[in-house]
């Protein structure tokens, strides 16, 4: 099979990485990918959000399957596009995307189906949002309705703070259009896991458990990020927890949207937190986790592309789906400064000396290249992947890894993984 792969970060070259194992597997493209990327697919110039483009690409190419890894052109309806030409695809339509590109939308969901979350409102103007503010409990979180790179939702300890978030969101326009709309969330308080799980529009496979680390710093301090780090699997996440999720947010989540007449296909992510008062939902998304896709893939013992054709053809029911029973973490490499302002282009050394090793893997997020070179690009650089037979094993081999690799400004966390031994 030919396969095309649309993205340009860790999480696709984590799905590449993986496909290329599956021998059901020819040739992989991505486009537009990364320098990383570049040496195990085929790179393509179309940007994600050129839809039309990217479906004449297939078409032209005879693309037998197409993976969109991104937000994004899920939310735009990438896949409702190339439906409507003939072509394979793998994600959600629009109309179920809206589940991560409005968290208006989900919170309304739970609401009506029951499926437990924070309790929260919904304001479309600043002065009712403000109002609102002035005589809330605190913390607080505000939240911008659409995507906004992971960024969009703000912890808020003081009104001082909350107005702050709002003037940021609905006034200056920090993320766009996405903050026409704020959700105003209770702060929850407990640990969080993430669990992704393959869906077909009827039934839901849960993928092993991760744990993210969004802040900045290390003990999580600092901004939100995308992601600074993940290991798998989420201690926290017992059988039992699993079961209990199945029952009360998994599959009533799958059958609200079926229900919606949204039926869901493909990665649905939920974010969740493990408060004093029961499991609760903070958020879903509609595609594979960064970087959790980066601890969770190297944990999959099944032919990812054998799943992804039972999901695109409605027989997930029909396969079993097994995991290696190992561990995974995964640290980010960033650019000094992000997740504010940073430098690009600077020469990465290094990456020769983990070249062909099965236990530590990097993964590209922001590189290019450059003269010959490769270069930083973005605000998350690199997402080094240390595997092993427990946690510490794990962990030993990421920052293995994470040492000999170096670049101007290296920025990373030194505490990826402790979450699991507390």
């Amino acid at each position: 099979m030919k396969v095309l792969v649309v993205g340009n970060g860790g999480r696709e070259h984590a799905i590449i990485w993986k496909l290329k194992q599956s021998p059901l597997v020819d040739e992989i493209y991505c486009a537009a990918g990364n320098a990383g990327i570049g040496l195990d697919a085929k790179l393509v110039p179309i940007q994600p959000m050129e839809i039309e483009k990217m479906a004449d690409f297939a078409e032209e190419n005879k693309i037998d399957f197409t993976v969109i890894g991104m937000d994004d052109p899920l939310a735009a309806g990438i896949v409702d596009v190339f439906e409507g030409r003939g072509l394979k695809v793998f994600g959600p339509r629009k109309n179920a995307a809206v589940i991560e590109a409005s968290k208006v939308f989900s919170k309304n969901l739970m609401k009506k189906y029951g499926i437990p979350t924070g309790a929260y409102e919904v304001f479309g103007d600043y002065d009712s949002a403000y109002k609102y503010c002035e005589t809330s409990k605190y913390p607080l979180v505000v939240k911008a309705d659409g995507l906004a790179l992971g960024k969009g939702v703000l912890i808020c300890e003081t009104f001082e703070d909350a107005k702050d978030a709002l003037t940021e969101i609905m006034l200056d326009k920090k993320f766009g259009d996405s903050g026409n709309n704020v959700v105003i969330e209770e702060f929850l308080t407990g640990p969080e896991v993430s669990v992704l799980s393959f869906c077909d529009g009827k039934t839901v496979k849960p993928m092993v458990s991760a744990q993210d680390h969004k802040r900045a710093m290390d003990n999580d301090k600092g901004l939100n990020t995308g992601g600074m780090g993940t290991f798998s699997p989420g201690r926290i996440y017992t059988d039992e927890l699993a079961a209990e999720c199945m029952e009360t947010i998994y599959k009533p989540t799958v059958a609200a949207m079926a229900a919606e007449g949204r039926p869901f296909k493909g990665i649905l992510y939920f974010g969740l937190m493990l408060t004093p008062n029961g499991v609760r939902v903070l958020e879903y998304n509609a595609r594979f986790g960064d970087p959790e896709a980066q601890v969770v893939l190297p944990r999959l013992k099944t032919d990812l592309m054998e799943i992804f054709l039972a999901v695109e053809e409605e027989r997930l029911d029909k396969i079993d789906i097994e995991w290696y029973d190992n561990a995974a973490a995964c640290v980010i490499l960033a650019s000094g400064g992000y997740p504010e302002d940073y430098k690009k282009g600077y020469e990465i050394t290094g990456l020769e000396k983990l070249a062909g090793r099965d236990d530590i893997v990097v993964f590209h997020a922001g590189t290019a290249e450059k003269d010959g070179k490769i270069v930083t690009n973005g605000g998350r650089v690199l997402g080094v992947t240390g595997i092993g037979k427990d946690m510490t094993e794990a962990i030993e081999k990421a920052y293995e890894g994470v040492k000999l690799i170096d670049f101007k400004d290296k920025h990373f966390r030194t505490d990826i993984g402790k979450k699991y031994f507390l």
